[in-house]
C-alpha cells in the first residue's frame, strides 16, 4: 500500500502543470466524441462528393463505432505494455493523422477505411484521458477531476452536430476532419512535455500476448456494433448478414469469456466483475448511455424531419442544456467531497430525466417552437450532471488498485455500447411505431365527416387557385392530407418513444438500492499500477 501511496503522490500535479495536464485530457476526449456526431450532419455532403449510396455513407459511422468499442476494453492493458504517456501519445497521432486522410479520401470506402483507424486512436483517449486526469489531482480531490472529465463526455456528443452543420454550410464536409489536425498537434506536444507515465511491472513477451482474446473481443464486439448500427436499415433479423453477424457476434462473446478465464495473460480481467457495484455501475451506465446518446439523436431528427430545422439550428438546440451540465459539474464533484452520499445524486438525477421525457412527451406536436424545448432541455442538462460523475465514482468504489483502470474501462465500454442500443432501438421503434399509428389513425378516420371533406375541399380550392385541373387538384389535396396523417404518426412515434425512455430511468431508481457504501475513497489513480 505504501508504494502504490507514493506512486499516486509522484504523479500528482499543482498549478500551471496540472492545469496544461487538465486541459490536454479534457481536448482529447472532446475531440473523440465530438467526432462520434459530428459526420451526421455531413453525410448528404459525402454521399454527393464521393459518390456514394445512403448504405455504403452509413459506414463512416460504423466503422468508427466499432473501432472505439473494440479498442476501449484493451487500454489498460495497452497503456501497461506500452507505458501510457508513450500509448497517449501515440493515439492522437493516429487519431490525427487519420483525420488528415479522412479528409483527403477520394472514394467512399478510403474514407471507411481511415474512419477506422481513427476510431481505434480516438477509443484509446476516452479512458487514457480518464485516468491522466485524475492521477493528476490529490485523492481529496479526485471526483472533482472526475467532473472535469465528465463535462467533456457529456457535453461532446452535443457540440458534434452544430459544428459540424456549422464546417459544411460554410467550407465543406472534409473541414470537419482538418479541424482535428491543429488541436492533435497541440495535445501531443502538451503530452510528450507535461504527461508522466506511472511505473509499471515487468512487460509481456510476443509470445505471451492474448491474441486468441484481442480476435474473439474483435468478432464479439464488432459483429454486435454493426448490427446495432444496421439492424433498423436491414430488416433485422430478415437479413442474412444481420443473422450470420448476430451469431458470430454470440459465439465470440463465449470463446472470448472463456478465453479470459483460462488464460494466464487476458487482454481483458473479467475477475473484476464480481464485485457488485461495479455491476451494478455498468448496468446504470449502459442506461446513462442509452439516454444520453439517444436523446442526442432524436432531438435533431425530430426538429428536422418534423419541424424543417437546418442541420445547425437543429445541433444549437442542445448547446444550453449542455452549459448546463457543464457549469452543474464542477458543484457535483464539490458534494461528493463533501460526503453527500453519490447514491441519492443518481436517484435524483435518474427522477429529473424522467421529468424531462414527461415534459418532451407533453410538448410535442407538428409546430412545436424553439421556447417549448427550452426548459425540457436544460432540466435534461441537469439529470445529465446529476448522472455521471456519481455513476463513475461509484462503480469503483469498491475496487483497490490495478482494478480501478479495468474497471474504468468496463464502464466506458457499457457506455458506449449503451449508446448504440439506444440508437439502434430507438430508430427501429420510431419506425414501428409511426406505422402503427398511421394505421390507427387512418382506420378512426371517417371520410364522410364534414371536417373531413371541409379541409379536402380547402385543398383543393388552394391547389386549384395555383392553375390545377379539379382532378388534379383533388389528388394533390389528398396527398397533402396523406403526408399530414404520416406527419402526425411520425409525432405520436417520438412522444411514446419519450415516454418510454422516461419510464426506464424512472425504474432504475430501485437499482440505487442494491450498491454497497464503501467507507474508503475511491482512488482511481490507482487505476494503472
Amino acid at each position: 500500500m505504501a508504494t502504490a501511496a507514493t506512486a499516486d503522490n509522484d504523479l500528482v500535479e499543482y498549478g500551471f502543470r496540472r492545469v496544461i495536464i487538465t486541459i490536454t485530457a479534457v481536448l482529447c476526449a472532446l475531440l473523440e466524441i465530438v467526432d462520434t456526431t459530428i459526420v451526421n450532419v455531413a453525410l448528404t455532403n459525402m454521399r454527393g462528393s464521393l459518390g456514394a449510396t445512403l448504405t455504403d455513407v452509413a459506414w463512416v459511422i460504423t466503422a468508427y463505432a466499432i473501432a472505439n468499442v473494440i479498442v476501449i476494453p484493451m487500454t489498460s492493458w495497452l497503456s501497461q505494455q506500452f507505458g501510457r504517456r508513450n500509448y497517449f501519445a501515440v493515439s492522437i497521432i493516429v487519431f490525427t493523422v487519420a483525420s488528415f486522410l479522412c479528409g483527403n479520401a477520394t472514394n467512399i470506402w478510403e474514407l471507411v477505411a481511415f474512419r477506422f483507424i481513427q476510431g481505434l486512436g480516438g477509443g484509446a483517449l476516452l479512458v487514457t484521458a480518464q485516468t491522466i486526469i485524475t492521477e493528476s489531482y490529490p485523492v481529496e480531490k479526485r471526483s472533482m477531476a472526475q467532473a472535469i472529465y465528465g463535462m467533456g463526455v457529456i457535453v461532446g456528443p452535443t457540440l458534434g452536430p452544430p459544428l459540424g452543420g456549422y464546417l459544411v454550410d460554410n467550407f465543406s464536409w472534409p473541414y470537419i476532419f482538418y479541424i482535428n489536425i491543429p488541436l492533435g498537434i497541440i495535445a501531443t506536444f502538451l503530452t510528450l512535455t507535461f504527461v508522466r507515465s506511472p511505473k509499471y511491472g515487468e512487460k509481456l513477451k510476443a509470445n505471451q500476448v492474448d491474441w486468441w482474446g484481442i480476435i474473439f473481443l474483435s468478432a464479439f464486439i464488432g459483429s454486435l456494433q454493426f448490427v446495432l448500427e444496421h439492424g433498423q436499415q436491414d430488416d433485422w433479423f430478415s437479413n442474412s448478414t444481420i443473422i450470420i453477424l448476430s451469431t458470430v457476434s454470440f459465439l465470440g462473446l463465449l470463446a472470448f469469456i472463456w478465453r479470459e478465464l483460462t488464460y494466464k495473460y487476458p487482454i481483458v480481467n473479467l475477475s473484476v466483475l464480481k464485485d457488485g457495484n461495479l455491476r451494478i455501475g455498468i448496468l446504470m451506465g449502459f442506461i446513462l448511455g442509452f439516454g444520453l446518446y439517444g436523446s442526442t439523436l432524436i432531438i435533431p431528427i425530430y426538429t428536422q424531419q418534423i419541424l424543417g430545422w437546418t442541420a445547425l439550428d437543429a445541433g444549437m438546440l442542445l448547446i444550453p442544456g449542455s452549459i448546463t451540465t457543464a457549469i452543474l459539474m464542477p458543484f457535483v464533484g464539490k458534494m461528493i467531497q463533501k460526503g453527500i452520499p453519490q447514491s441519492y445524486m443518481i436517484s435524483v438525477g435518474f427522477l429529473v430525466f424522467f421529468f424531462f421525457t414527461f415534459w418532451m412527451h407533453n410538448v410535442m406536436t407538428p409546430d412545436t417552437g424553439v421556447e417549448h424545448f427550452y426548459w425540457p432541455l436544460i432540466l435534461r442538462g441537469i439529470g445529465l450532471g446529476l448522472l455521471f460523475v456519481p455513476i463513475t465514482t461509484l462503480s469503483l468504489s469498491t475496487l483497490k488498485g490495478k482494478h480501478i483502470g479495468e474497471g474504468a474501462a468496463f464502464t466506458g465500454m457499457f457506455r458506449q455500447l449503451g449508446g448504440s442500443f439506444g440508437i439502434a432501438i430507438i430508430t427501429t421503434f420510431i419506425t414501428r411505431f409511426s406505422q402503427k399509428h398511421r394505421v390507427d389513425l387512418i382506420a378512426n378516420l371517417d371520410g364522410s365527416k364534414f371536417e373531413v371533406q371541409e379541409r379536402l375541399n380547402a385543398m383543393k380550392r388552394m391547389f386549384r387557385s395555383k392553375g390545377f385541373s379539379a382532378n388534379e387538384a383533388m389528388q394533390k389535396a389528398y396527398q397533402l392530407f396523406d403526408l399530414s396523417i404520416l406527419k402526425q404518426s411520425t409525432v405520436l412515434a417520438y412522444m411514446d418513444i419519450f415516454m418510454a425512455l422516461g419510464i426506464m430511468f424512472l425504474c432504475c431508481i430501485p437499482i440505487v438500492l442494491l450498491i454497497k457504501r464503501s467507507k474508503n475513497k475511491v482512488d482511481i489513480s490507482d487505476a494503472m499500477h
